[in-house]
């Protein structure tokens, strides 16, 4: 059975683990901060590879753009813009992807969406991932960056941003930390702890996000037609008080063919970047190809 090597590699943290085969059997070698150069980030790996002992693959997730064994655009790590994976490593079976592309292949083999041909997955936490599984492939795009949904806008008034998009910068859990703000409370986890201590003003602000994500996430369902909407990331603790409004308003958006779409947590939680890594890593570079 090949050894794996898996990285979910965020903009502040890395986490790290070992696959020998068995999904729920990953080895944990290491949860620390994500490397701050290029030479940092190839000599942790290579001490990881030693750490685990005889390695095959590399399985890795990223938060940015990705096509094949190349970073296209890693906002959050810069020095990883342009750099082809596989040319680091050139010992290893390179298998790279955005980090909730990676995340929804763990949700489609193992997961919450495990038997179904379509499903979005929103991967909320600091900002919003998201990616699509269509006809059982999760979907690329002519150059990998497909799905961004974070770039979603339903507000004809907003300017935009550079680096960031509209349902990002109002719905996601910097959009959280600014509203809990507003009652006293010091960030987004306190905010959806007070909501579901049933606290009146703490779920009142959550109304608003939730609304905006169920009004943006309406067009993707409407475009897709979806078995199912997976949320995974901070904001998958909130969905027993967000998703009634959420849900309103997504439904409100939508024809009545469409309205039974179902919003739900991911099984994997956290861990659905380093199980999509194990994964991804076994499968090879066909590892969008779920079934």
């Amino acid at each position: 059975m090949t050894r794996v090597l898996a990285v979910d590699l965020g903009g502040t943290n890395l986490r790290a683990a070992l696959s020998t085969g068995d999904i729920g059997a990953l080895e944990m070698l290491s949860r620390e901060p994500a490397p701050a150069s290029l030479d940092a980030f190839v000599a942790r790996i290579h001490t990881l590879c030693a750490d685990a002992g005889s390695v095959e693959a590399l399985g890795i997730a990223v938060p940015g753009l990705v096509e094949g064994t190349v970073c296209r655009w890693i906002p959050n790590l810069p020095f990883l813009d342009g750099v082809d994976i596989q040319g680091l490593f050139p010992d290893l079976s390179i298998a790279l992807g955005n980090d909730a592309q990676i995340a929804l292949l763990a949700e489609a083999a193992e997961g919450g969406a495990k038997g179904m041909s379509d499903a979005i997955l929103l991967a909320i936490g600091t900002g919003i991932g998201s990616a699509v599984l269509a006809n059982g492939r999760i979907v690329a795009g002519a150059h990998g960056g497909a799905c961004s949904f974070g770039w979603a806008c339903a507000d004809v008034k907003d300017h935009g941003q550079e680096r960031s998009g509209w349902l990002e910068r109002v719905a996601s859990g910097r959009a959280l930390d600014v509203l809990a703000s507003e009652i006293g409370l010091a960030d987004g986890r306190q905010l959806i702890a007070a909501a579901q201590a049933g606290e009146l003003a703490a779920m009142t602000l959550l109304e608003l996000p939730a609304r905006r994500l169920g009004t943006a996430l309406a067009g993707a369902v409407a475009l897709l037609d979806p078995q199912a909407v997976l949320i995974s990331g901070g904001l998958a603790e909130a969905l027993d008080v967000m998703r009634p409004p959420l849900l309103a308003a997504l439904r409100r958006q939508l024809p009545s063919h469409l309205r039974g779409i179902e919003v739900q947590p991911g099984r994997f939680g956290p861990s659905a970047g380093l199980v999509g890594a194990a994964l991804a890593g076994r499968m090879g570079e066909g590892w969008r190809q779920v079934r």
